[in-house]
């Protein structure tokens, strides 16, 4: 079941919570669009399932045929929400993405300093997810614009390395099972917890072992000072006996003599207190400095535990993150990365290898009751030829309502993957591939130039129009996004009106 809500396309939002929780897209309903701007018509609602609490996202698609982008989680579809994509010349690149940075205070270093709140990258050359103005057709240089008060929920509930698949068509994921897929991941939540709890156990221990040695650097430092001041008490009452036998030494009437005898007598007693004092100061020092030795040592030993304990932790802790496998029937080879980061590169076999294969995206969703994980596939191009999808333009984007996605064709999907010959060792060593939000792409295509670092992998269809890209320049565009100091609204440029495009 599901209800449709409008929600405006205008302002901004103040501070949202952590998750994409029902409350939140309550929210999206409680408002209606105005009027669109130029052709005086309703923009499209903001469509959520309410059969059911959603969960966290895993993946969107936005369909560039009807405009729009649908947010799944492990169950299928929660939120879909009309979008402008890039106009005809700057059309957004249809493929595969995932978002690699995330600002919720964004201005465009390249389009008259346009404002992009909530912005979600997908390619470090431009091309992002952000709220924006909804005309009602294509009209941004490259990037998705979303509804404002729909691009700060997303922007809550998202995380870095979500898939973000830009399709041509209207495209839905559908489950599978095929025996290249791997099916679960035994025993590695568990030896990652053990692997924890030892590495916390460890710290522990380090801690405590450190706290000791300080203690006892500090009693040792305390005897210490009580033997130093001990050792000055007694060089000053040597210094007074010499000055005592001096005074002796000099005198000449009988009364002199006897005052001096008194002194030195007197001094002579203090030495030998002194000298007491001293010995005990030493007596005490010395076992607060073994203290100390042994404490330091025990420090060293707890830290030498400690620190692969918590490699171990962190290892075990990467194993559980989610992986990416990219298949290349361009280049005949196998890819693997995990949290932004190259693992492996092999070659594989491609049976018929002229043959396209497609464009296939395989999800694990969740792991069942028998803890077998439960994948779903995308396929965003079948192989066969077709004509290239352009956007709507202006004043086409609502004559008719857009039509619901398209479940993508399992048998493709599978055929896909039958015809892939992986290595056993291979198979092996990426089996820690199912857990969670892990993926396996393949297709015809190579790699896009725009996977780098601190990037997921990025395949383009070719057949598409990549417009915004080639408008964009090449080079390290991390540093071209990062400004040293916050913006204020009135710095943005006055030829940027409310209706300008970015």
């Amino acid at each position: 079941m599901t209800s449709l809500s409008r929600v405006p396309d205008h302002g901004r939002t103040g501070p949202q919570g952590t998750r994409f929780a029902v409350v939140g897209l309550l929210a999206l309903a409680a408002a209606f669009y105005p009027a669109d701007a130029i052709g005086g018509r309703r923009q499209r609602s903001v469509e959520f399932i309410d059969s059911r609490a959603p969960g966290e996202p895993v993946m969107a698609i936005v369909s560039l045929r009807s405009q729009q982008i649908t947010v799944y989680d492990a169950k299928g579809w929660i939120v879909r929400a009309p979008v402008s994509s890039g106009q005809r010349g700057r059309e957004t690149p249809a493929g595969i993405f995932s978002i690699i940075q995330k600002n919720a205070e964004h201005y465009s270093n390249l389009y008259d300093d346009a404002y992009m709140p909530h912005m979600q990258r997908i390619t470090w050359s431009g091309i992002a997810l952000h709220g924006g103005v909804l005309p009602g057709h294509a009209a941004s240089h490259g990037c998705v614009r979303m509804p404002f008060e729909f691009a700060a929920q997303l922007f809550d509930a998202t995380q870095l390395g979500m898939r973000v698949i830009v399709a041509p068509h209207d495209v839905t994921p559908v489950e599978m099972r095929h025996p290249s897929l791997p099916s679960s991941q035994p025993g590695a939540q568990a030896i990652a917890a053990a692997r924890a709890a030892e590495a916390e156990e460890a710290t522990r221990t380090a801690d405590r072992a450190r706290l000791a040695a300080v203690t006892a650097s500090r009693e040792a430092a305390q005897a210490m000072t009580a033997m130093r001041v001990a050792e000055n008490l007694k060089l000053r009452a040597e210094a007074e006996l010499a000055s005592a036998e001096n005074a002796l030494g000099s005198a000449v009437s009988p009364e002199a003599k006897n005052r001096a005898e008194d002194t030195k007598a007197k001094v002579i007693a203090g030495i030998a207190e002194l000298e007491a004092r001293l010995a005990a100061a030493k007596a005490a020092l010395q076992p607060k400095l073994d203290v100390v030795a042994a404490t330091r040592q025990a420090a060293v030993a707890a830290e030498a535990v400690r620190v692969p304990a918590a490699e171990a932790a962190r290892a075990a802790a990467r194993e559980l993150e989610p992986m990416s496998v990219f298949i290349s029937r361009k280049t005949q080879r196998l890819y693997v990365r995990r949290a932004f980061e190259p693992v492996m590169e092999v070659p594989v076999t491609i049976a018929d290898a002229e043959r396209p294969i497609g464009t296939h995206v395989f999800t694990a969703m969740e792991r069942n009751r028998d803890a077998e994980m439960r994948w779903s596939v995308v396929t965003v191009d079948d192989g066969r030829p077709q004509d290239a999808v352009e956007p709507p333009g202006r004043g086409h984007g609502d004559r008719n309502p857009p039509a619901k996605p398209v479940s993508s064709d399992a048998g493709a999907a599978k055929a896909a993957l039958d015809r892939i010959v992986i290595p056993p060792e291979v198979l092996e060593k990426i089996a820690g591939l199912a857990s969670p939000r892990s993926s396996l792409i393949v297709s015809d295509e190579g790699l896009s130039s725009e996977t780098g670092k601190g990037t997921d992998f990025i395949v383009l269809l070719s057949g598409e129009p990549q417009g915004s890209l080639k408008m964009r320049r090449r080079g390290p565009a991390e540093a071209r996004y990062e400004y040293p100091f916050a913006r204020q609204p009135w710095r943005r440029s006055p030829y940027a009106g409310p209706y300008s495009t970015w």
